[in-house]
């Protein structure tokens, strides 16, 4: 199955909270309000380098852009 990059989560037991789903590794959840996240793989040490940090940092870009977006687009409706 094709899953899009990123998803828009929310949860009623949460209703103030808006989250962003990173499907491809690495797997995380990003709270949009305070840019938390919620890892869903094992960072190694071999990978925790400033390469590795930079595009983390880029991923939480493009998750907030694509949050900034999809709000967007409901406005327009």
């Amino acid at each position: 199955m094709d899953l899009p990059k990123f998803l828009v989560a929310d949860n009623s037991t949460m209703p103030d909270k808006i989250f962003i789903l990173h499907t491809d590794y690495p797997r995380f959840l990003l709270d949009v309000e305070n840019d938390d996240i919620e890892w869903f793989e094992d960072i190694s040490e071999e990978e925790d380098n400033e390469e590795f940090n930079s595009e983390i940092a880029n991923l939480i870009e493009e998750a907030l852009d694509f949050y900034d977006q999809e709000m967007a687009s409901l406005d327009e409706e």
